[in-house]
This record gives structure tokens, sequence and C-alpha cells, in this order.
């Protein structure tokens, strides 16, 4: 497996999982800790941390200290960071998408032609 580094690539390497994705859309309506976020998966909560460390490398979430606890935060930051890319990239794609419809009319509208002086 390659080793990711730059930061746009963690996010959509982190964003990958649906149990972080779960995670994350749990995070965007508050603060809470790691038996919290393990309540509604099947799985361990030394699982659930082990998602909760490619968050926080990828910068999506941090995590506090409050007392004995340390609940997790979103950090929409790196998020918006690629959802920018996205929006600036969808505007390429649509672009090229334009281009090759109109591409493809022009080609069947000249079949036809052809097919209309055999």
């Amino acid at each position: 497996m390659a080793v990711v580094e730059d930061e746009l690539s963690l996010v959509f390497s982190a964003l990958a999982d649906p149990t972080r994705r779960a995670i994350l859309e749990r995070l965007a309506h508050g603060d809470a800790t790691v038996n919290q976020l393990a309540e509604p998966f099947a799985m361990t909560q030394q699982a659930v941390s082990k998602h909760l460390k490619v968050l926080e490398h990828a910068r999506l979430i941090t995590r506090t200290r409050t007392a004995q606890s340390r609940p997790c935060v979103l950090d929409a930051e790196h998020l918006d960071a690629a959802a920018g890319w996205i929006v600036r990239h969808r505007q390429i794609w649509v672009g090229r998408h334009d281009r090759l419809d109109e591409h493809l009319a022009a080609l069947q509208a000249g079949q036809r032609r052809d097919e209309g002086t055999t």
C-alpha cells in the first residue's frame, strides 16, 4: 500500500471508509467520547479508536481533555478544503462532459446525414 503524505490525500483516504464517515456525521452534531462513538457500531472500542486515529491523522478531528474524558471534536477546516477541491474540479469535469455531449451529438448528426445520402 502506498504511503499517503499530502493533506488532501489523507482526507480522502480517511473519508473512504463508511465507518469514519459515520463518525464524522455524529461529530457534526457535537463532541463525543470514544464510548459514545462506539455505541452504534458492532465493533470494539479498540476498533473505533483505530478509526479515530486515522481521522485525527487526517486532521478531521481533534481530541480535547475534559476532566477524565477525552471527547472528540470535528475539525471541519480540512474537510472544507477537500470539498473546495471537489467543487473546483467538478466545474472542469462538467465542462468536459458538456463538450463530450456536443461531440457525440455532432457525430450522430453526421451519421444521420451520411445514412440519408446513401
